[in-house]
């Protein structure tokens, strides 16, 4: 291959991959918007009706910054985190042996959104030791086709990445299923002997709590 050859393929692979990319990004961001909206109106709508049963339950909705959006409904935090980048799935995925990918390696690409629950008081006294957990992550590619892995419904209701495209209503009901499934994820009493030994540093925070 000679110097313009690798010049050409150079920019013909940085003008595909980098429009691509774009494509792939503009998607993501547009329908986190979308879902920063839809997010909003759960949260204002069960606020509305919960208050009415009792003050004391607290649901709001925060955002947080442009890729960042949360909700917190009684002592649980749901947090929607967009990622910045674009991600090919591994080629290890069972999802290149479909047709949809095998006609088309470009819709491998997608942008992420992650769903991350964590206990409102966690960040109420920043306590910088305590775990989130990553319910699920949504996948949407450039023809906007997604999917989300995740747990329990989010796992299943969600996983034909050929067939489902995403629209206010698909983004309203991964939500949904989302704040369920932390509603439903209950802190267990850990085994003593997890907790029969504590650090002073530990003590000091449980007591300025």
């Amino acid at each position: 291959m000679n110097h313009k050859e690798s010049q050409d393929l150079m920019f013909n692979i940085v003008r595909d991959k980098s429009v691509l990319k774009q494509d792939v990004f503009n998607n993501i961001i547009l329908n986190f918007k979308i879902l920063k909206q839809v997010l909003k109106e759960i949260a204002d709508d069960l606020n509305s009706r919960i208050s009415d049963v009792d003050e004391r339950i607290i649901v709001e909705y925060k955002e947080t910054g442009e890729f960042e959006a949360k909700v917190r409904f009684a002592g649980d935090l749901l947090i929607f985190q967009m990622h910045s980048n674009v991600f090919k799935f591994d080629k290890e995925n069972a999802l290149w042996k479909t047709k949809y990918l095998e006609k088309n390696e470009n819709r491998g690409y997608c942008g992420i959104i992650n769903m991350y629950n964590f206990l409102n008081d966690s960040f109420k006294y920043n306590r910088q030791n305590d775990l989130g957990y990553l319910v699920g992550r949504l996948f949407v590619n450039y023809e906007n086709h997604f999917m989300v892995e995740g747990k329990r419904q989010l796992g299943f209701l969600y996983n034909d990445f050929s067939a489902n495209i995403l629209d206010k209503a698909q983004l309203k009901s991964i939500i949904q299923s989302a704040i369920i499934y932390c509603l439903d994820f209950d802190l267990l009493v850990p085994g003593y002997d997890f907790v029969k030994e504590v650090s002073v540093r530990d003590i000091n925070q449980i007591i300025d709590d």
